[in-house]
């Protein structure tokens, strides 16, 4: 995948080719099937893809169903509507049980763009992170998303796979090999480490070559999976660079910047930055316009770099 891709668009051709691997692949939507993209699934499986109309509760309740029967259903809306709408059976239904069920959550973050505040699910990681057996996935770009598709699908649980609505950069190429609970590495250096996920990661690694051009040497860190989070990257990261800055098209409450806040409390402390969402809603707007309006791009991750470093002991 060298060009730009949406992490949606490779969701769902990931999953077409996923199920022609795996006869116990199954895919449950919400009537959201060209936009999510497992429309390409339904058209290759038709007798294994259920459109469940708009009734998100009852798709959920159907895949918990379809896990205790031995499948390995893949449950696929927007991510305002799972988890926002279906809170409920995704911990009861799915997560109480333990249940095999993989619930992929596409536009997420304010790049779902002119759709609004309505549209665009700003909590999303908080409310799934906070349930226990599940596992959290912000894949960075097409390739890595089209990989933690089949480590989902392979993994035993629940797994919450966020995904996202415009095309970002490519960040990885197909040596890449993605593992759930494992942080990458994308740059070194020693002065201050910017720890990203999804979309955010482009944009640090933009960051970090305007750190260098002033001699501040930044490292990088992919966390796709922020639930088991990579502690032991967090706290490498924190010894080495004394310094973190987090990077996420979240709230800053209770997403990545929460769970990393939360590694280096309790086992290094040093000076944080949180970007993200500062506890707002989003609203109408291109997606450009919108990262740079809630203080998101590399600029702003570049700033507060700049600040981490300077509250350094």
């Amino acid at each position: 995948m060298s060009e730009p891709m949406a992490t949606r668009d490779a969701y769902g051709k990931a999953l077409a080719e996923l199920g022609a691997q795996n006869p116990n692949i199954v895919v449950l939507d919400a009537d959201l099937s060209k936009s999510t993209k497992t429309a390409l699934f339904g058209e290759r499986f038709p007798e294994r893809f259920f459109n469940m109309g708009i009734a998100e509760q009852n798709m959920i309740g159907v895949a918990a169903g379809l896990a205790a029967a031995g499948k390995i259903p893949f449950a696929s809306t927007f991510a305002v509507f799972a988890p926002g709408r279906v809170f409920d059976q995704i911990r009861n239904s799915i997560a109480y049980a333990d249940l095999n069920v993989k619930i992929a959550a596409s536009h997420a973050g304010l790049t779902v763009g002119a759709d609004g505040a309505s549209h665009q699910a700003v909590e999303d990681i908080a409310l799934v992170r906070a349930i226990p057996h599940m596992t959290v996935i912000v894949p960075a770009d097409g390739e890595q998303a089209r990989q933690a598709v089949f480590a989902a699908a392979q993994h035993h649980g629940p797994v919450y796979l966020r995904l996202g609505r415009p095309k970002v950069p490519v960040v990885y190429d197909q040596e890449h090999r993605f593992q759930i609970g494992r942080a990458d590495q994308l740059r070194t250096g020693d002065d201050v480490a910017i720890i990203a996920c999804g979309l955010m990661v482009s944009l640090a690694l933009q960051a970090a070559d305007q750190l260098a051009a002033e001699g501040i040497a930044a490292s990088v860190i992919n966390m796709a999976t922020i639930k088991p989070l990579d502690i032991g990257a967090v706290v490498r990261a924190a010894k080495t660079c004394g310094a973190v800055v987090t990077a996420e098209e979240h709230n800053i409450i209770g997403g990545l910047g929460s769970a990393v806040a939360e590694a280096l409390g309790e086992f290094y402390p040093v000076p944080l930055r949180r970007v993200g969402i500062q506890d707002q809603f989003g609203q109408s707007g291109e997606p450009d316009e919108l990262l740079a309006h809630y203080g998101m791009t590399a600029e702003h991750i570049a700033m507060a770099a700049r600040e981490a470093v300077a509250r350094k002991v």
